[in-house]
């Protein structure tokens, strides 16, 4: 079985999601790394993605498909996929599920909630390694980064106009498809405002005896 990771913006979705990857041998698939990935590899595909991006343009939803399809298609057999950030919309979301049905793959959808307050504030404090790019929570107190010992800085667009920006866009295109997704029995969800190694827990017992049977 798949998954499909949903949270808001500082809900912790992007650490979940690599911590039970990592736990169930899941293969991630983020569509911003996928795309520069691909934009460096010398192939059609990677030829057509790398055109685009250097012509500032957005990568539209049938190139997003094109990517995911491809990405499928050099997973080993019986490898199953945790989808990170992906469907963001209704129309990219029916683009998915019929790729997916297409394929012959289940999937799950995982929601880390978090309240929009709770996003604000911890948007507002945390920073992040100018280096690895890994995001650090106010509570970590150190200057450099704990993985690569890189410069911790906090993003230009973690301010109070920007992010409530970004948590407009969550609520108005990707809401509607996690509510979907709830209507239709396909959604998992876990409190996000939790310690992260409880969050971790927690999905751990949801998530065992479908993805270790």
């Amino acid at each position: 079985m798949d998954l499909v990771f949903f949270g808001m913006q500082g809900s912790g979705k992007g650490t979940q999601g690599a911590l039970i990857a990592k736990k169930f041998n899941l293969k991630v698939f983020e569509t911003g790394g996928e795309l520069r990935r691909l934009a460096k590899e010398d192939s059609p595909l990677g030829k057509k993605i790398k055109s685009i991006i250097e012509a500032g343009k957005l990568v539209d939803n049938e190139i997003v498909m094109e990517i995911i399809e491809n990405f499928m298609e050099h997973l080993e057999p019986n490898q199953n996929v945790l989808f990170d950030g992906i469907p963001r919309s209704q129309v990219q979301a029916k683009s998915f599920n019929e790729l997916l049905e297409r394929k012959g793959r289940i999937f799950k959808g995982v929601l880390i909630k978090i309240t929009e307050e709770v996003a604000l504030s911890r948007l507002l404090t945390r920073r992040i390694c100018e280096s690895c790019k890994k995001v650090f929570p106010a509570d970590f107190t150190a200057n450099s980064c704990a993985a690569c010992n890189g410069n911790l800085i906090t993003r230009k667009d973690d301010n109070e106009e920007a992010i409530k920006t970004r948590l407009h866009a969550f609520t108005s295109e990707t809401l509607p498809v996690i509510e979907e997704y709830q209507k239709n029995g396909k959604m998992i969800e876990v409190d996000g405002t939790k310690r992260i190694e409880e969050v971790d827990k927690e999905l751990q017992i949801i998530l065992s005896p479908l993805l270790e049977s």
